[in-house]
């Protein structure tokens, strides 16, 4: 299994639409892959659930997010069976280790989206796990083991279920924060990712995201060699790779003059992102990528170009855009708008794929 966070530090670049369509892509080039939303905001989980459903879902964890030990005392027999049978979010998942208190044998299963692709879907509450992580941070370097359960809570919970169900990819959707939910979500993934627009923000937010890194991987390394060899189970042995960038939802101009289709103040910001990179990100997470995989975005250009409004459409059915023209569900309103565009719809599938097939030949790099 390889772990991949689609991360930046600034928001509005598609970074949810992105990470739904990558793992859709993947599924479809045989790749068993699971999605893991991490994001409070819980947008990637909207692909997967209605409103109401995951109302539903969550009405039946809060006790348990509330206080878990309380919870389970008090849960009437087969209550807990019942919940552990159906999909639970990840602060469900992490509760555990976030009260103190030993896990349930049983691991829930996750949310079955496509063939070969699954969900485990957020929560907002997810705040109360980073705070705990927060006060218990200190006391890994005293070897406490309950702070070393909580940091490493959430690459265990994601090896779990890659090793009971086969995943060979999970695609994890983060917060634009810097805060420490990311950098234990970013420190303990195999690899990252990060969706650009080709602006000014995008380049300080490589900058950010550079130097907390520097300090991330300062901070795990030393923790290592603290708590040493026996009580350093599931922290990071190496540090996280980067895979590279990508150009995302950015406007194209056909009367460009430059290779990419961008206009002129698009272009020169996205030049830059190169070098941004190779002068901000550690060298250690540079490690095995060519000079070549980091000047210019993975996948080339094949999802470079804005998608106008059309991913709103795959999220209101909660299906990769190329599936949109063919849905029997389709409301004839939409049906209207979508027909006269079809092509441009299904020819996301061939870009979606070539962006999959090159993260796939980073990831084999690693």
């Amino acid at each position: 299994m390889k772990s991949i966070a689609v991360f930046n530090n600034k928001g509005g670049v598609g970074k949810t639409t992105l990470t739904f369509h990558l793992a859709s892509a993947l599924a479809d080039l045989g790749k068993k892959t699971l999605l893991v939303d991490l994001d409070p905001q819980s947008n990637l989980t909207l692909f997967g659930y209605s409103v109401e459903e995951l109302e539903k879902l969550w009405d039946e964890e809060d006790e348990f997010v509330e206080d878990y030990a309380e919870a389970l005392k008090n849960a009437a027999p087969g209550k807990l069976k019942k919940i552990l049978g159906s999909t639970r979010s990840m602060h469900f998942l992490m509760k555990p280790a976030e009260d103190g208190v030993d896990e349930p044998l049983q691991l829930p299963p996750p949310r079955s989206l496509a063939k070969n692709l699954d969900l485990i879907p957020g929560r907002l509450s997810i705040h109360m796990f980073e705070n705990k992580v927060a006060s218990r941070w200190a006391d890994t370097y005293q070897s406490d083991p309950l702070a070393i359960r909580t940091i490493t809570n959430i690459r265990r919970v994601i090896e779990a279920y890659a090793q009971r169900n086969k995943y060979e990819v999970v695609v994890i959707d983060t917060s634009p924060a810097l805060g420490i939910l990311n950098k234990v979500v970013i420190s303990t993934a195999d690899s990252f990712l990060i969706p650009c627009a080709p602006d000014m923000f995008s380049l300080y937010g490589i900058r950010n995201i550079g130097r907390s890194l520097s300090i991330w991987l300062k901070d795990f390394s030393l923790l290592q060699k603290i708590v040493g060899e026996r009580r350093a189970k599931g922290l990071p042995t190496e540090a996280v790779r980067f895979l590279g960038f990508t150009i995302y939802n950015a406007r194209k101009r056909s009367d460009a003059a430059n290779g990419w289709k961008l206009a002129k103040a698009h272009y020169n910001y996205a030049k830059q992102i190169p070098k941004t990179v190779r002068d901000f990100i550690p060298s250690e997470a540079l490690k095995g990528l060519q000079k070549g995989d980091v000047s210019g975005p993975i996948g080339g250009v094949s999802i470079m170009h804005s998608h106008s409004t059309i991913p709103a459409m795959a999220q209101k059915y909660r299906v990769p855009i190329w599936q949109v023209p063919d849905l029997p569900q389709l409301s004839s309103e939409d049906r209207s708008s979508v027909s006269p565009n079809r092509d441009q719809y299904i020819d996301t599938k061939a870009a979606y794929r070539d962006f999959a097939e090159d993260v796939l030949g980073r990831l084999g790099d690693l």
